[in-house]
């Protein structure tokens, strides 16, 4: 049986242009029988299935500790329509409450279903650590990205660079340019209908084997074992 209905999608097709409190109040019972309660559901079996893959997942984890808000951060946004576009979680050793460690983060919505892993806004020292780390294992992340099923499912690497690189990282960056990455992360981006597939927890997990040695080899850089 499939998590998710089409009343899943439908549901954010229909808020798009209705982006307020008033349609979401007198949608609030669609919301929860269509979006919110398939999406925990999801949720928590994926983090049950993905348990024998990633030992660094608790035994205790469910969705509360990994489900992020429907509604939108808006202080500091020219943008005030309150609600996102679509649902999102992110599944790892602390699920949301810590965004430093490499975790399995993905969200559902009518644009696209995806899923990302990697570091994505690190402390100054933790790019420290990632950068003495890819020096000294430069081999192995090379090995990781170039492998034929991550090129294919999820490209290459991607982040933001910094121009001006320590002097003693800039031989390392001629081997391999990574090192002068602000951040490290892949994704994968799927037609959004596939969330009504049946086989879509299947789907995820052969996916995020194909990037949990990408994962690993940042929760190494900073120690998190």
């Amino acid at each position: 049986m499939a998590h998710f209905s089409p009343d899943f999608l439908q549901f954010f097709i229909d808020l798009a242009p209705n982006n307020h409190k008033e349609w979401f109040d007198e949608n609030r019972q669609r919301y929860h029988k269509n979006v919110k309660e398939p999406f925990e559901n999801f949720v928590d079996a994926l983090i049950e299935a993905l348990k024998p893959y990633d030992k660094g997942i608790p035994e205790d984890l469910t969705y509360k500790n990994c489900v992020f808000r429907i509604n939108r951060d808006i202080r500091f946004s020219k943008d005030k329509t309150p609600y996102k576009m679509n649902r999102s979680a992110v599944i790892g050793p602390q699920g949301k409450n810590d965004h430093g460690i490499p975790s399995l983060y993905f969200e559902a919505g009518p644009e696209h279903f995806r899923i990302y892993t990697g570091v994505y806004s690190p402390q100054k020292h933790e790019i420290e650590s990632i950068r003495h780390y890819i020096a000294d294992h430069s081999d192995e992340l090379d090995k990781i990205i170039i492998a034929d099923q991550f090129k294919k499912e999820f490209g290459e690497v991607k982040g933001d660079k910094y121009k001006v690189l320590p002097k003693a990282y800039k031989a390392v960056a001629e081997k391999q340019p990574l090192i002068l990455n602000k951040n490290w992360y892949v994704f994968k981006t799927y037609d959004p209908k596939v969330i009504l597939q049946e086989d879509l927890i299947d789907i995820v997990v052969n996916d995020f084997k194909t990037i949990q040695p990408f994962q690993d080899y940042f929760r190494n850089a900073l120690g998190i074992k």
